[in-house]
């Protein structure tokens, strides 16, 4: 059996709707998902993963610091021990996303992960100290696009194409 990891952080639920529609989306017979919050994520579960989702706020132009805390954690401990796994990113920003996305594709180019598919940044337009802080609710449209991402991991996980 195949396992799907999901490793994410979310301040103000974008992030996690995202999550759970991908995970929702996920599902195949011959496939496992485990979705971990990204201070519960070991490099042991890395290890016992096929492929992966790395989903982050972007926070001041940055993976959210919980997500670094993760990657930082984990970086060396895996090191050419996951090379060719498949991972795909969801990037929850205010106004843009790409930098936490390029953050996550420098780490997975050092870790010579396969990208199946380009970030899926999701901008929520929140640019008031209120609107940051403030609970998001992605768009429905948005969060088809992460089923889709995750349905898609999920078929290539299970047929043994990723």
């Amino acid at each position: 059996m195949k396992t799907l990891l999901i490793v994410y952080h979310s301040m103000t639920g974008g992030t996690e709707q995202m999550v759970q529609a991908a995970a929702g989306a996920a599902s195949e017979p011959e496939l496992r998902v485990r979705v971990l919050r990204a201070p519960q994520a070991k490099a042991a579960d890395l290890l016992a993963a096929d492929g992966y989702i790395f989903a982050t706020p972007e926070n001041l132009a940055a993976v959210s610091g919980l997500m670094k805390d993760f990657f930082d954690r984990t970086y060396y401990q895996v090191l050419d021990a996951i090379n060719g796994n498949p991972y795909a990113a969801l990037v929850c920003a205010g106004s843009d996303g790409h930098n936490a996305a390029r953050q996550i594709e420098r780490i997975a180019t050092g870790w010579r992960l396969k990208a199946i598919a380009p970030p899926l940044i999701v901008c929520s337009h929140a640019q008031t100290k209120e609107e940051i802080f403030a609970p998001k609710h992605i768009d429905p449209a948005q969060l088809d696009a992460c089923r889709t991402l995750g349905a898609t991991m999920a078929c290539g996980l299970a047929a043994g194409i990723f």
